[in-house]
């Protein structure tokens, strides 16, 4: 199980490691989209929850409070779902549709991290191939 939960860790990053490196290097092009959204002080943002991303997902990754990792991914997903992706604001069809899809994947991977929070905390120690155990204790 441990290589399993390991190779699963792995997988489940990629998209939010790249996420990352998006959002640390084209600040200026993110900050625009962010700032087309309403998010005052865009490029601020940008680079918050580009920082969030990182952390989050090298928790994951490594196994270090891979708990509190996917706090952080959470954190990052429920509310870019609501501020960025409200397709109900959309009037045209295909950007309705575009951001539903995206609100959907946010809230759907959201809901994944709260699975690994419980996951995670509930193993504890016994989730072998991680460098540290959980911050919280779920029992």
């Amino acid at each position: 199980m441990d290589v399993l939960v390991l190779i699963g860790r792995i997988l489940f990053v990629l998209l939010f490691l790249n996420s990352a490196v998006g959002h640390l290097t084209k600040v200026s092009a993110m900050s625009g989209y962010a700032a087309s959204k309403g998010l005052p002080q865009a490029a601020v943002a940008v680079v918050v929850s580009g920082l969030l991303l990182l952390a989050g997902s090298v928790s994951v990754l490594l196994g270090i409070w891979a708990d509190l990792g996917a706090l952080l991914l959470a954190l990052f997903l429920f509310p870019t779902a609501l501020l960025m992706h409200a397709f109900w604001k959309e009037q045209d069809p295909m950007a309705k549709q575009n951001d539903m899809i995206h609100f959907l994947k946010d809230v759907s991977l959201g809901g994944a991290c709260l699975m690994l929070i419980a996951f995670f905390s509930y193993a504890g120690h016994d989730l072998g191939l991680t460098l540290t155990g959980p911050l919280f204790r779920i029992s």
